[in-house]
């Protein structure tokens, strides 16, 4: 057999389990009612459900620090490896006196987010999962979350809440 026809098999064998795996995870998610991957997120004050959470896979090949424009900030350092793109954007119709963004990994993670007014880093907000809480403008935040090595990536849920 020639090495294009055994290529094109096994690209077929793993398409074929690619949307074996996608259909259950599909079936399973609407099951669950399963927060959503990389969600664009638009929120007012006062929104519901509080705590909102998506999720996401942590990591990339792009250093922190080239990402954020600077290696700390006054919320944290900025340290990890990202995807060049953010894996969520958050938009704020209105101000928030007070708003806390905190991943849950079960892995060492770190966040970055971009945003009206400037650039936030965190790392080990709670225990090894990063958050910043602070007051917020409205307008677009783009949020990136980390993982301490290049090329790893891990699941995670991040935790949007007005509760102080």
């Amino acid at each position: 057999m020639s090495k294009i026809v055994i290529n094109q098999r096994i690209r077929l064998s793993l398409m074929i389990v690619m949307l074996g795996i996608t259909s259950v995870t599909h079936a399973v998610a609407d099951a669950q009612e399963a927060a959503p991957i990389f969600g664009n997120i638009t929120i007012k004050r006062q929104f519901s459900p509080d705590p909102l959470t998506v999720r996401g896979m942590s990591g990339g090949s792009v250093s922190g620090k080239n990402v954020a424009g600077r290696s700390k900030t006054p919320t944290g350092p900025c340290t990890g490896f990202v995807d060049e793109t953010p894996g969520h954007t958050l938009k704020l119709t209105s101000a928030f006196e007070s708003l806390k963004l905190i991943v849950d990994s079960p892995q060492d993670t770190t966040m970055i987010v971009k945003g009206p007014g400037g650039t936030w880093c965190n790392d080990d907000f709670e225990g090894k999962n990063p958050g910043i809480v602070g007051e917020w403008l409205p307008g677009n935040y783009e949020i990136w979350v980390g993982s301490y090595e290049k090329g790893k990536y891990f699941p995670y849920t991040l935790q949007i809440t007005e509760v102080k």
